[in-house]
């Protein structure tokens, strides 16, 4: 199993690296540094030679610092990808559901998305999405999922000669995302104009966000959302 392969790997990197700190501590190289991080190595290794990842054990700052060069593989978040045939798709529901308990599953057909991303014209795509029994495209649910987890949102920026996307961390407020377009942005800080896309899709255009009374003023401490529409008043 994928898991016992990458729970084997950490162990091997956990277990070398605590043996050279034996071998340090033998020939009088003992700091407080090399204690703590054999504390932390072997809060790891109890961990890993229970058959289990890292990826929920608890790491305080000072850890998470001693940790950084070793790039553990079940630290890290994993989804699965599967590409099946158009005749196997959506036929093995049980053994997705079994992995979906542990892991986020994108299940595809190849051969079907890669038609569907020749096609331009958007009801003809929406038919053959239909035919297969899905509401997105591989890709944009590759992209959903990955966002989700690696705790990503968007918020969106709307000027004259253009619209853009910026990434934020899920729980980031206002002044984290006044400061993801610029510094001078977070620093002179004052309100942020903001509303939703799907308002405004609902709404039709801003005058119609306005009259719906979804056209807000936010300060600092207001918790960014996916999918708004910001605009930043500042003064510096």
């Amino acid at each position: 199993m994928l898991e016992t392969e990458l729970i084997l790997t950490d162990l091997v990197v956990v277990e070398n690296r605590l043996e050279r700190i034996a071998n340090d501590f033998k020939r009088g190289k003992k700091t407080n540094i090399l204690e703590q991080e054999r504390a932390t190595l072997e809060k790891i290794a109890e961990r890993l030679n229970d058959n289990q990842t890292i990826q929920d054990l608890e790491f305080s700052a000072d850890e998470e610092k001693l940790l950084r060069g070793f790039q553990f593989l079940t630290k890290k978040q994993i989804m699965i990808i599967l590409n099946s045939s158009e005749e196997n798709y959506h036929q093995h529901p049980e053994t997705l559901k079994a992995i979906e308990s542990k892991y986020p599953v994108v299940e595809f057909a190849g051969s079907f998305e890669m038609d569907l991303a020749q096609l331009e014209d958007e009801d003809e795509a929406k038919m053959f999405m239909e035919d297969m029994g899905i509401s997105e495209s591989a890709r944009d649910r590759l992209t959903r999922i990955a966002y989700e987890i690696l705790g990503y949102i968007s918020f969106f920026t709307v000027g004259t000669d253009e619209v853009r996307a910026w990434n934020v961390r899920t729980g980031d407020n206002a002044v984290d995302a006044a400061g993801t377009i610029h510094s001078d942005l977070a620093r002179g800080f004052i309100r942020a104009e903001c509303f939703n896309y799907d308002d405004l899709v609902s709404a039709g255009s801003e005058k119609g966000i306005r009259d719906a009374g979804k056209f807000r003023l936010e300060g600092k401490d207001y918790l960014v959302k996916d999918g708004d529409i910001l605009n930043i008043r500042f003064n510096v």
